[in-house]
């Protein structure tokens, strides 16, 4: 049976999660509510059983040991959107050492340094908006956990993500199934790949996400 206040805790995620799809992407009200939810996030979404941050985690991992000749730690990844750093521990735990990551707003960022997992983190970089802090080609993966979230960030995003990872690196981004039939985005994939800009390798359907919502989670190549 669940406690007062833990019932309450997993009320208020639920809530938070239902008022992100009304932001309409706008950094400013993005930025406030991620500020005013940054305090309790990772109580929140972990009380729904927030597997995310493991699987991209885990998708870099196998990206890594199957297509990239660099030793791990030496492999520098992007944790676009890193929120409270719950992907970089993750990958930290798999021994990458060379994480970057970005953010919305400071008080996210501020519980991601203190995990000791990044080497740098930038605040204000709005993936809606091109990642002017980013020159191309810099990252052998970009990873992206709970950022294509209806309200957050356009599926044009995933265009920025592949220009600052270098060719044959790879993007893991994953997308709630609610994201999926509402936006554009898999139009976008396609876009990108008769572009020759991502070559798409794999795509986990219909995995465990958050709470009893599923997500896809995608591993796009760079085309070189």
């Amino acid at each position: 049976m669940k406690t007062p206040d833990r019932e309450s805790a997993l009320d208020q995620a639920a809530r938070k999660r239902a008022e992100i799809s009304h932001l309409e992407c706008d950094a400013d009200r993005l930025s406030l509510f991620y500020r005013e939810w940054a305090g309790s996030y990772n109580r929140d979404v972990g009380g729904e059983r927030y597997y995310g941050p493991i699987a991209v985690a885990e998708l870099a991992g196998v990206v890594q040991a199957a297509y990239l000749a660099s030793e791990r730690g030496a492999i520098a990844v992007l944790d676009a959107g890193c929120g409270t750093g719950l992907v970089g521990v993750q990958l930290a735990r798999l021994g990458f050492q060379l994480i970057d990551g970005f953010d919305l707003t400071e008080e996210m960022a501020r519980k991601a340094r203190r995990t000791g997992v990044y080497r740098s983190i930038e605040v204000g970089a709005d993936l809606n908006g091109t990642l002017s802090g980013y020159p191309n080609a810099t990252y052998d993966i970009t990873v992206c956990c709970g950022v294509f979230g209806l309200g957050q960030v356009r599926p044009e995003g995933l265009r920025e993500l592949a220009r600052v990872t270098r060719p044959n690196g790879f993007v893991i981004a994953s997308t709630s199934r609610r994201y999926l039939e509402a936006t554009s985005f898999e139009d976008e994939v396609r876009r990108l790949q008769h572009g020759g800009v991502v070559v798409p390798a794999q795509c986990l359907s219909d995995s465990r996400y958050i709470a009893d919502e599923q997500a896809h989670y995608w591993v796009f190549r760079i085309a070189s």
